[in-house]
């Protein structure tokens, strides 16, 4: 087995100093105080997200990607947590290792190499480093390596569970030793089916050690854990590794001999090969980044926000995010507008191909949209306000938002048009993207209701602000379904299709009030009250349908003082940030910029919560406005039918430079400098 032990102070400091990565500390956010407030940073790999702890070697939970059951009876799908295979303990010379005992406590996520590294000090005893990573390159397995540096004689005991959380009914843990081409494998085993009996879920674990250590391991059948005892004498650095994978049914047929099959192929690659493959794809990745100089906070945070959208989400899945990602099973592990108008756009700018993954869910997601239209008296196509595996409407019925937050269904036609936009792809259009656009132009053609002026009108609609339920005639949901119509129309002319007159009279139709002193009016009841977030503003960004610098500096100065300033999410200001930069106003677009994020920031790692009062990150959907105001706002990209544009902006007054590597299919770099290095 390709794992050693490694023998020699000089070695064995090398081994347990701090990470290090390219330009340093901008690709590192860390930790460095035990009993500080500690919002927990995930690592995921797009199928599975490992959630560490502060706790030596704690692993707090598994979360499955798209893997559902029930809460409860008679309750919505929840995303489930898995069977956490990394349940590690050490003791040494019979102590155990937890926050109590241990001082020196560091922790790094080192986002260049997609590692979250720990290091700590127990007495005169040891010194421990541990790495923990969510494979890239085998991303239903994890991997956590560990060396310890003996200060003295010491006896070190390692234990390996397995623990089933409550979402499951009872489990079964049991032990396997088998044979696999001349190597001999110790396994930890466990399977389970969910509570409401929609999934099989298994896990397997194994250490990686040299053949020394072997002699050390046992199982113990009373605690059903793998256990290793070694002793080291001082100087000397011993080091293991644990492996573990979780599949479910949802992903494989035969969940139980997949995990195992494949922690036998991790053994069989061996540590440094699983490494090495797992940095690769992670810097084929960071072919698309974002160079921020001037401003080292902003750097580390801005990579903070592509890493964490990056690991969510693997390019030919076909799935998209949701609001938590993988880092928790906040708002049920389900799929809202927040991809579509949040993440997406700067993952099509950087990484089209995870971009497509999210596009083609809601492509497998057309029939059950169809039978919603459908069931509601509509044509066309009608995306579930919260959608699950199933692709149905999985919004609790207690929330409003799930009977008329339709809007949905136009940020989604909005999305594809965006991807032909950037991709320049006419044979998907003409297969994939047309035929998704004409459904839910259909859909709103069918939607919207002609008044007597000849104008139309959208009755009984939730819009972004969802303070406001049933209303009529929503700023945004008019707009993006005027849009979304337009694009429609767009593509029909691309493919050489049939257009019906009635999408171009709809789109032309949809009305957008105003209140007497020209400010736009968000509905046609509104009168001035706290909304939850932009709104009307998004019509001047993202949605382009309002150009004058003026009416939006209007609307802007309107709306920016009535949002929720407790309870509301974070990606307001971060389209406010887009319109002042873009308007030229490098002083507005910094102040906007701050208020998108540092409400929100968690320590010790930066970890972004949904709102100002919460607690609940990772919310990637505030990654993605984070990053909008960065790629759209202080750098100025655009995506039209012609492909991506540089439009004018300004940075924020200190930042120097910021240079946009790997943009659209052609990876093409933009740069956006202060006028003086011009």
């Amino acid at each position: 087995m390709k794992i050693w032990t490694w023998i020699g102070a000089v070695v064995g400091c090398f081994l347990l100093a701090p990470l290090k990565a390219e330009n340093g500390s901008l690709w590192q956010v860390c930790a460095d105080s035990l009993h500080a407030s500690y919002a927990p940073a995930p690592m995921a790999s797009g199928c599975i997200g490992i959630l560490p702890g502060k706790e030596p070697f704690r692993i707090e939970q598994v979360v499955l990607n798209h893997v559902f059951d029930a809460a409860a009876p008679g309750v919505v799908s929840r995303v489930m947590r898995g069977i956490n295979p990394f349940g590690l303990k050490m003791k040494v010379d019979g102590e155990t290792v937890d926050t109590v005992r241990i001082t020196d406590w560091r922790q790094v996520v080192d986002m260049r190499r997609a590692v979250h590294h720990t290091e700590f000090r127990m007495g005169q005893k040891v010194r421990v480093a541990s790495d923990l990573r969510a494979l890239r390159g085998l991303p239903y397995s994890g991997l956590i390596s560990v060396s310890v540096e003996a200060l003295s004689d010491v006896s070190i005991e390692v234990r390996c569970g397995m623990e089933i959380p409550g979402d499951y009914g009872k489990g079964t843990v049991h032990y396997r030793e088998l044979d696999a081409d001349g190597t001999r494998l110790h396994l930890v085993e466990a399977e389970a089916v969910s509570e409401r009996g929609a999934k099989q879920v298994a896990a397997v674990s194994a250490f990686l050690l040299d053949d020394g250590a072997m002699s050390g391991l046992s199982y113990e059948n009373d605690t059903e854990e793998l256990c290793l005892n070694v002793s080291v004498k001082k100087g000397e650095v011993f080091s293991f590794s644990l492996v573990g994978s979780i599949c479910s049914s949802r992903d494989f047929s035969d969940p139980y001999n997949e995990a195992e099959r494949q922690v036998v192929y991790a053994v069989h690659e061996g540590q440094e090969l699983l490494v090495r493959t797992h940095e690769r794809l992670w810097d084929e990745l960071w072919q698309g980044d974002i160079r921020i100089e001037g401003d080292d906070d902003a750097q580390r945070l801005v990579r903070f926000a592509l890493f964490n959208l990056y690991a969510s989400c693997r390019a030919g899945s076909r799935l998209s995010i949701p609001p938590m990602g993988l880092s928790s099973q906040g708002y049920n592990g389900h799929i809202f507008w927040d991809t579509e108008l949040w993440m997406y756009p700067p993952m099509l700018l950087l990484q089209p191909e995870l971009a497509k993954s999210m596009l083609d869910y809601r492509i497998d997601r057309i029939e059950p949209a169809r039978r919603k239209a459908m069931a509601y008296g509509y044509r066309g196509v009608m995306f579930p306000w919260e959608s699950d595996d199933t692709g149905e409407e999985a919004t609790p019925t207690f929330a409003l938002t799930g009977a008329f937050e339709h809007h949905i269904t136009a940020d989604v036609g909005i999305a594809c048009w965006n991807y032909y936009g950037v991709t320049r792809d006419t044979l998907w259009l003409e297969r994939e993207g047309f035929p998704l656009l004409r459904e839910i132009a259909d859909f709103w053609a069918s939607r919207a209701v002609r008044n007597a002026d000849g104008s139309y009108s959208i009755h009984g609609v939730t819009g972004a602000d969802e303070y406001a339920n049933g209303v009529t005639d929503n700023a945004f949901t008019n707009a993006s379904a005027s849009l979304a119509l337009e694009y429609a129309c767009r593509a029909g002319a691309v493919c050489g299709a049939h257009v019906p007159p009635v999408w171009k009279e709809v789109s032309r139709g949809l009305r957008i009030l105003q209140f007497e002193d020209g400010v736009t009016r968000e509905h046609a009841a509104y009168q001035g009250e706290t909304i939850k977030q932009a709104d009307v503003n998004l019509l001047a960004y993202p949605l382009g349908k309002i150009a004058c610098p003026e009416q939006q500096r209007k609307d802007l100065t309107y709306y920016a003082g009535r949002i929720d300033q407790r309870d509301g999410p974070m990606m307001s200001y971060a389209v406010f940030c887009v319109q002042y930069a873009r308007m030229g106003d490098a002083g507005k677009a910094w102040e906007m910029f701050r208020r998108c994020y540092l409400p929100n920031w968690r320590p010790p790692f930066g970890v972004l919560s949904e709102t100002p009062s919460s607690n609940n990150p990772y919310f990637m959907t505030g990654a993605g406005g984070l990053l909008q105001a960065v790629l759209n706002g202080f750098c100025g990209l655009q995506i039209t039918e012609e492909g991506v544009v540089q439009l004018p902006s300004v940075l924020p007054p200190h930042w120097k430079k910021v240079t946009v590597t790997g943009v659209g299919k052609e990876k093409k770099t933009f740069i956006r400098a202060q006028e003086a290095e011009k």
